[in-house]
């Protein structure tokens, strides 16, 4: 009965191990965390660095992050620190840090416990920001039981209204991260209010056309 258990626990987190499995074959890159005020975030970055995914930068009000640690009795101990007033703060300073090269080559930011435009807010300033040419999107990777892989959904936070240039990005993020996951050929649905072509909806317009995007693309290979 015990292992029956053990077994059903196991393959409820299957593709969660595979993936932390995938990610601690790489190098562990430097990820600057900002504001860790609360036990869940704090846990969180200590945790991936206790997985060897990760080596994060503290980015916080020191005394708030220390006083966290203690009641958590978590160990902080050894994980650089980098002072910060309040959350716009933090968040001002984990993009500095990312950029500026101080800390070593930072690859990625994290969230701590500040509000996800506070953070976006700071990444795609036009003054000191870390924007790219290419529209940043968020992504969900879901464990649904009854798929064989992990399912990503992609834009269900960040973008409200993309164009279909915006779309283009998003899929190619989506894309992207599916690759770094290891998936050899990410299949992609486009995914509107109905299954057919109607002008009176533009999202399914902008399905047909992503979707003539692709062919054109695995054509011309």
């Amino acid at each position: 009965m015990a292992n029956t258990e053990e077994q059903r626990k196991s393959a409820t987190h299957q593709k969660y191990e595979q993936l932390i499995k995938r990610a601690q074959a790489q190098d562990m890159i430097k990820v600057a965390v900002a504001h860790l005020c609360d036990d869940v975030s704090l846990q969180g970055a200590v945790e991936a660095a206790r997985l060897h995914l990760v080596e994060p930068i503290l980015v916080g009000p020191e005394q708030r992050i220390r006083d966290v640690a203690g009641r958590a009795k978590v160990d902080i101990a050894g994980l650089d620190i980098v002072n910060a007033h309040h959350s716009h703060d933090s968040a001002a300073k984990a993009v500095e840090v990312s950029d500026d090269g101080t800390m070593g080559r930072v690859e990625a930011l994290m969230k701590g416990s500040l509000h996800t435009d506070e953070l976006m807010g700071a990444v795609v300033s036009r003054q000191a920001g870390i924007r790219t040419a290419r529209r940043i999107s968020h992504c969900f990777i879901m464990d649904a039981p009854n798929h064989p892989d992990a399912l990503i959904i992609t834009d269900a936070a960040v973008n409200i209204a993309p164009t279909l240039d915006d779309e283009v990005d998003i899929v190619q993020n989506a894309i992207d991260l599916a690759h770094a996951m290891g998936v050899a050929e990410a299949r992609v649905a486009i995914l509107s209010a109905m299954e057919t072509i109607n002008a009176k909806v533009p999202s399914t317009i902008e399905a047909a056309a992503l979707c003539k995007m692709a062919d054109r693309i695995t054509r011309c290979r």
